[in-house]
């Protein structure tokens, strides 16, 4: 068979070239949309989540009843997926605060952050543990690397609010130098799951205090890392009677 004349061949490369381009434009554009989807229309999603889940455990709070002047308790165990405790960081911003729920697959993530199935309960012994995405889904922990020793993380329960301090050296400002040996803050592998354990850090060792944790994906926009925040509780906590607007660690910021 005789060659295509010169013309002919080029014809063909010129639309293949053309084929390819399309080919990388539109996969352009189906990752950008993605891409829009997960920082942006998954952050809607979340909020209203966050409503719904905010005005349900605001009616059962209401209708328990109050503690009075005795010390909070701790909360009372639910059910996976049920919205547990609220969260408040006031490193992450003045207002800054979410519901979580119990459970930590992405069934809870994509609502708000979650607490660690089999992890303390807060404002008792052992390490209450809690996860939350760095982007998407709410965004709900994409500052926490903002977070300082001596930075004040609150929960709040249906008694009251327990009130827990980033381990480190406030004057410093050294996230290591805590006399506990646990860091205030901490980059790990995935793998190391001991950062939840009753003590963090210290696998198969019972808890030597009252502890919370918070974990998250590192760096940002990546899952190769976490990064992990720990704290211990600054004392017994407070009931609603005791202070019906919060603690005043919700003002520090």
């Amino acid at each position: 068979m005789a060659d295509a004349p010169p013309v002919a061949r080029a014809d063909v490369w010129r639309t293949l070239a053309s084929g390819l381009g399309q080919t990388l434009v539109t996969a352009g554009v189906v990752l950008l949309l993605y891409a829009v989807y997960q920082l942006w229309v998954t952050d809607l999603f979340t909020a209203r989540d966050q409503d719904r889940l905010a005005d349900r455990l605001r009616t059962e709070w209401t209708a328990a009843p109050p503690a009075g002047d005795r010390a909070p308790a701790p909360p009372a165990p639910v059910g996976v997926g049920e919205p547990y405790v609220v969260l408040h960081v006031p490193r992450l911003g003045e207002d800054w605060s979410r519901v979580v729920l119990e459970g930590t697959t992405e069934d809870q993530l994509s609502q708000g952050p979650g607490h660690y199935v089999g992890t303390a309960a807060p404002g008792e012994p052992g390490n209450a543990a809690f996860a939350g995405h760095r982007v998407g889904r709410g965004s709900p922990f994409l500052e926490l690397d903002a977070v300082r020793p001596g930075d004040p993380v609150v929960v709040e329960t249906a008694d009251g609010w327990f009130t827990y301090r980033v381990l480190g050296d406030p004057v410093s400002g050294d996230v290591t130098a805590d006399p506990s040996g646990i860091p205030g803050v901490e980059v790990v592998a995935p793998s190391r799951t001991e950062v939840i354990a009753p003590t963090p850090g210290a696998p198969g060792a019972g808890p030597t205090g009252a502890y919370l944790t918070l974990t998250t994906c590192h760096p940002r926009y990546s899952a190769q890392q976490r990064l992990v925040v720990h704290a211990v509780l600054d004392g017994p906590g407070v009931t609603r009677a005791q202070a019906p607007d919060g603690p005043p660690a919700l003002t520090e910021g």
